[in-house]
């Protein structure tokens, strides 16, 4: 579990660079994600790290999923939050927990694996909605990407996680082959730029 830890560690840096490097005009932009604005789709995973959070130290996490975790300082809150999931994700013992999902209660290496995806995958939903593809870990994408297909997705293939593979090119870049593969349509994603 630690090599995914350390992974989650470089995904949340770099979901934070894009995070931080919303434009003020963005917020409302819409992402891949069907129904979901930037604001959105960040609260989502804000409020997923501090669920997290939670279920790691036995604590409350002070509110629902998709309650309001951004208040008036979206990337204070994603900073904020993504210290205390990393910390709780290295506290001793972290790795025996439980840890319970919107689809059921799973051991703690694999509830990193889902947060691993959720941070990278959203943070490459904020770079295409935001027009910073430029600023993507292609490593990552592709590490993860392998990762997902040697896993096989398609039990979670269902609305509200993954939908069916979508088209894009065999050359298109690794954060884009990874959104295909989860159903995002990004061969028709034109980002918005500001």
């Amino acid at each position: 579990m630690q090599d995914t830890i350390d992974e989650l560690e470089t995904a949340v840096a770099t979901t934070g660079r894009l995070v931080a490097g919303v434009g003020s005009d963005q917020w409302t932009a819409p992402t891949l994600c069907d129904g979901w604005d930037v604001t959105t789709l960040v609260n989502h995973v804000v409020g997923g790290m501090r669920l997290y959070t939670a279920e790691l130290t036995g604590t409350d996490a002070g509110g629902e999923h998709e309650d309001d975790w951004l208040g008036d300082d979206p990337v204070a809150a994603y900073r904020d939050a993504a210290a205390r999931v990393l910390a709780a994700w290295r506290f001793p013992g972290a790795e025996q927990r439980m840890i319970e999902l919107s689809f059921g209660t799973v051991p703690a290496p694999m509830a990193a694996v889902v947060e691993l995806t959720e941070v990278v995958v959203h943070g490459l939903d904020v770079a295409v909605a935001t027009g910073q593809e430029d600023l993507v870990d292609e490593e990552q994408a592709e590490r993860l990407l392998a990762t997902m297909r040697s896993m096989g997705v398609d039990a979670f293939r269902a609305p509200g996680i993954f939908g069916p593979e979508q088209p894009v090119p065999v050359d298109a870049p690794a954060h884009r082959r990874l959104l295909a593969f989860l159903g995002r349509p990004v061969a028709a994603a034109v980002a918005t730029t500001g």
